[in-house]
């Protein structure tokens, strides 16, 4: 069940005596499966996995982390039928829009929203559609929220190296040797944010399906069979209490 405000302010009150993740990634999987047991149209489950979308950020927020990245829509999945394809593009756009109507959240807990991937492949409404939800929270500075979209790893480390083989490190005459782990990240679609610590993925799927694969080379995987929609409040604290049981262990990786 739904879990009250005065209730998540006193878990996150609790996990804040050990160490939260500053960085989480949701690979929101299981909208379409959501659909099907419910007998709903797929554009449904997408719909419900939206707005879960929305509660997780806010619970992220509650609990003090402060980047989170989320799964939304993989290059990959442009090989899907085409009216398929089309459907979840006219859902990105609409909501992409609706999140300027949740500009309370983003203001209240200084969200900058980032819409990162290879979107030169979607249609150009998306594109207009994420530009203008960058604009409006450009300036927001206490918390950075990444909508991989038209997105894949091996696409963003080509892009990155590519751009790296073309503009060497200055210390380097030439390319060779001038490739350091901090000038790929600073490359990357999420340069500026931390690496992950937390990445969940939801559906039972135990696969990172190519997403934030160098950004998660150090990060606490947690998969968890529950449906992205029906993804709870009390789902994500037991993930970060198993981040903290294993928090030690991780930072001698760093």
């Amino acid at each position: 069940g739904k879990v009250g405000g005065w209730a998540r302010r006193a878990a996150a009150a609790v996990l804040a005596a050990g160490p939260v993740p500053r960085h989480v990634a949701l690979c929101m999987d299981g909208n379409r499966r959501y659909a099907q047991a419910r007998h709903m149209r797929q554009v449904e489950g997408h719909t419900f996995g939206y707005r879960r979308l929305i509660d997780a950020l806010e619970w992220c927020l509650e609990l003090g982390v402060r980047y989170v990245s989320v799964y939304a829509f993989s290059i990959d999945n442009y090989r899907r039928c085409g009216e398929e394809v089309d459907t979840l593009m006219a859902l990105a756009e609409e909501k992409l829009a609706h999140m300027l109507q949740e500009y309370d959240v983003l203001v209240r807990h200084g969200v900058q929203v980032r819409v990162v991937g290879d979107l030169s492949l979607a249609p150009a409404a998306v594109q207009v559609a994420a530009t203008r939800i960058m604009e409006a929270t450009a300036q927001h500075d206490r918390a950075v929220l990444n909508l991989c979209f038209s997105y894949t790893a091996s696409e963003e480390l080509q892009r990155a190296l590519d751009d790296l083989a073309a503009h060497p490190a200055p210390s380097s005459s030439s390319g060779s040797g001038s490739l350091t782990a901090a000038g790929l990240d600073g490359q990357l679609y999420t340069r500026g944010c931390p690496p992950v610590d937390l990445l969940v993925r939801t559906s039972g799927e135990t696969r990172l399906s190519d997403f934030l694969l160098w950004q998660c080379r150090h990060a606490l995987l947690v998969f968890t069979p529950v449906l992205w929609p029906d993804f709870g409040f009390l789902d994500l604290v037991a993930a970060v209490l198993e981040f903290q049981r294993h928090a030690p262990r991780l930072q001698r990786l760093r």
